[in-house]
């Protein structure tokens, strides 16, 4: 196994971290704050997230010996980012990320349930991720007409990026973020409260579950994880000729998931594009030794969670309108993908446009959130539509 490492799996390891932590850890924020957490309690979530997504990360690809790299749930903090408070708050909240934790571990035991999912039309479960995206992904337009001269150098910023490089438009973005955090924050400006010590508070908080928070944030949780995330995860995997059993991974980030979900983590899941990064050329040029990237990619993820709390307080002092709208712009090449996807049917147009309305429409039913009722209604369009042609 020593044998394998080489530079090139070492260096897009390193690079694939850095460019997957540096674009969507405003959106975990967002998603754990969004839902009750306190700054205390999203600094833990965000800790245990990164170190979930690391262990598994060096977990799995030594055991598989595919670059088989793991992320957390983007789509999944990107959906809590747009999701009300519940009635019991971060307590309610963690009990449905428990529940959609036992639902990914049930998936990996029961094959059946992986298929159901796949069953749902892919234009379906593009538009029902378009909808759940699309709030935050309104999030700069909204900033750059608050706070123009906060948001205009991030977004000059994230475009020079973009023209360059596409993976190199986060990471500039956050330069840039930070680079007018340094500029506007006092230097004698401290958080009244929160996360003030290296470490985050390990206290799990206890679970409230709820039928109601089950259907409207454990089914969507889940969904989204799988649809947006395990299933793109395992499809790069396999068009780059390796071979995936998908049901053990499924079980070991479900498990992970629900050792940490009780610590407000989200899911984490395979990863998709970080994935792509390390089972390419670009990791080497034996395809059976470029598993070494996404081990590293595992290492510096472990490495980074023990900066969540200061990652954390930064983002405090920063205007929540400007940590939204560096999170939106994390979310905008998901959000394109997913509607290019969701009309990718010449003849299925209104299941999936309805879908997508209802899901972004913010709405609740029966006290169950629109991301539900966006794919029943769907469906429902879809098949009877089918059924007429």
């Amino acid at each position: 196994m020593i044998r394998d490492i080489s530079l090139p799996a070492i260096y897009m390891g390193v690079l694939a971290a850095f460019v997957g932590y540096a674009a969507s850890f405003a959106i975990v924020l967002a998603g754990l704050t969004a839902v009750g957490a306190s700054d205390t309690q999203a600094a833990t979530g965000l800790f245990f997230a990164t170190l979930g997504m690391g262990l598994c990360s060096i977990w799995l690809p030594a055991v598989t010996r595919i670059p088989a790299a793991v992320a957390w749930s983007t789509p999944g903090a990107a959906f809590l980012a747009a999701t009300a408070v519940l009635p019991g708050g971060f307590s309610e909240a963690v009990g449905a990320m428990i529940l959609c934790a036992a639902l990914i571990i049930l998936t990996g035991f029961v094959p059946v349930l992986g298929r159901l999912v796949a069953a749902i039309p892919k234009p379906i479960a593009n538009a029902l991720l378009a909808g759940v995206l699309l709030k935050l992904c309104l999030a700069p337009a909204m900033a750059l007409g608050s706070i123009p001269l906060l948001v205009l150098p991030v977004l000059g910023a994230w475009l020079i990026g973009l023209s360059w490089n596409r993976l190199a438009a986060m990471p500039f973005a956050v330069i840039a973020f930070l680079a007018v955090l340094g500029v506007v924050i006092e230097p004698s400006a401290q958080p009244t409260e929160g996360p003030q010590r290296w470490l985050p508070a390990f206290a799990a908080i206890l679970p409230t579950f709820t039928a109601q928070s089950f259907v409207s944030v454990s089914l969507p949780l889940y969904l989204v994880t799988m649809a947006g995330q395990n299933i793109p995860g395992f499809t790069v995997l396999e068009l780059n000729n390796y071979t995936v059993n998908r049901q053990p991974m499924l079980q070991k980030t479900g498990l992970v998931s629900l050792a940490f979900a009780p610590f407000g983590s989200i899911p984490v899941n395979m990863s998709a594009i970080t994935a792509a990064m390390m089972a390419g050329e670009d990791a080497g040029a034996n395809p059976a030794t470029r598993y070494w990237a996404a081990i590293t990619s595992g290492v510096v993820y472990v490495a980074l969670a023990f900066a969540a709390a200061l990652v954390t307080s930064l983002a405090r002092l920063a205007p929540v309108d400007l940590i939204t709208a560096v999170a939106g712009l994390a979310l905008i090449p998901a959000l394109v993908g997913a509607i290019s996807a969701a009309f990718s049917d010449p003849v299925q147009k209104e299941a999936p446009a309805l879908t997508f309305l209802v899901a972004a429409s913010g709405m609740t039913l029966l006290g169950i959130s629109g991301a539900f009722w966006g794919v029943v209604l769907g469906v429902i369009v879809w098949t009877s539509k089918s059924l007429r042609t």
